[in-house]
């Protein structure tokens, strides 16, 4: 692991990610650029003090030299160091779980890419919110024609904590409100990009065009706290998106609407056992995660009987699962995020910032900074 020292929140969720399905052992780190976090933080997960190193480039000469060397890296650094981490363990032969946004810009994801593809090796990134089985399911009924063609999408991703200027002690708000870790979008990197990945893994058409506002809602900081898009899709479908973090009362509030011609479908991820689908003149279903009434796929996402509650945890445990059966077993899960969906991030970000200082105006996805 790279990053996820003590105090950092994404780090421990990595962790029990991993853990949960017996797949992978925690067996080296560069947890911290402090070097007592760092040792102090080995020391809690019970990494040995020789596999405990000072950055990732050490990290990736000391376990080239063993024979029992890591096979997989996490990467759950702040947003500046995910593609020079990233590129690095790529070319050392190492398999990349990744943090979102992917890169800092287009150009960094394209060239990631290309490693990926040069390197032989896997490459996910952290979209947890995929994760959950009735997120696949409805990706799978859009796909067999459940909705007819789809004719709108809305998609919210709502939070509160950043709704007053963080305390000094608040390592989390630091970093993320600081150009120089987090890139040059806040709320549009950190969690406005969940909500695109998320609208396009469902509806199956990747965005074309995006008209845009950001702003602050508190006075005084340098990246935005809310995203106001309007999207056009590719095959015809149009669409909302709304992100912010200085929303008193919402908590982590994902929600997803999917219109199509002939139903339409509801997911929101703080009731995430329940989908919600209404065909056109029809009564309305309420889905529940039930293994033995979902397509065989989705039920690998599955671990507990219906009824019996799973969550974010469980989500994110199945990126690590997935990865695990690609490798192991040669099973790939096609609705696995990887390289390109970052590189559809870094797109839709640089496009939504280049509306935005352009008053809005429609702006394609395919003509920012680095696209041929």
């Amino acid at each position: 692991m790279i990053g996820g020292g003590q105090g950092a929140l994404i780090g421990g969720v990595h962790r029990i990610a991993a853990r949960m399905d017996d797949r992978y052992a925690l067996v080296a780190g560069a947890f911290s650029s402090q070097t007592e976090r760092n040792r102090a933080t080995a020391r809690e997960l019970g990494v040995a003090e020789a596999r405990c190193y000072a950055d990732y480039q050490a990290l990736l000469a000391g376990e080239a030299e063993r024979e029992d060397g890591a096979e997989v890296v996490a990467i759950v650094t702040p947003n500046h160091l995910h593609f020079p981490a990233a590129l690095a363990c790529l070319e050392a032969g190492m398999h990349v779980i990744c943090e979102k946004p992917m890169t800092l810009s287009v150009d960094e994801a394209q060239r990631l890419a290309e490693a990926v593809r040069a390197s032989g090796k896997r490459f996910v990134l952290a979209h947890t919110y995929v994760g959950y089985p009735l997120v696949q399911h409805a990706r799978e009924l859009v796909s067999r024609g459940e909705l007819g063609h789809i004719r709108s999408v809305q998609v919210e991703y709502v939070q509160e904590w950043l709704s007053e200027a963080p305390g000094p002690d608040n390592r989390q708000a630091a970093w993320r409100l600081d150009p120089a870790k987090s890139g040059a979008a806040g709320c549009l990197g950190d969690i406005g990009v969940h909500a695109f990945h998320l609208a396009q893994f469902i509806c199956g058409q990747r965005v074309s065009e995006v008209s845009a506002e950001l702003f602050n809602a508190v006075a005084g900081r340098e990246l935005d706290d809310n995203v106001h898009a309007m999207l056009r899709f590719a095959d015809g479908a149009r669409g909302m998106l709304w992100a912010s973090q200085t929303a008193p009362g919402f908590e982590n509030a994902l929600s997803i609407r999917v219109v199509g011609e002939k139903a339409s479908l509801r997911w929101a991820q703080e009731s995430p056992n329940e989908l919600h689908f209404a065909p056109l003149d029809g009564p309305a279903q309420r889905l529940t995660r039930r293994d033995d009434r979902l397509g065989t796929d989705v039920a690998r996402s599955i671990r507990i009987p219906g009824g019996h509650p799973e969550g974010y945890l469980e989500a994110f445990a199945n990126l690590y699962q997935a990865l695990s059966d690609g490798l192991g077993e040669g099973v790939e899960m096609p609705w696995l995020p990887g390289v390109e969906d970052g590189v559809d991030g870094m797109r839709f970000i640089a496009a939504t910032l280049a509306s935005s200082r352009a008053a809005g105006a429609w702006t394609p996805l395919q003509a920012t900074e680095g696209e041929p």
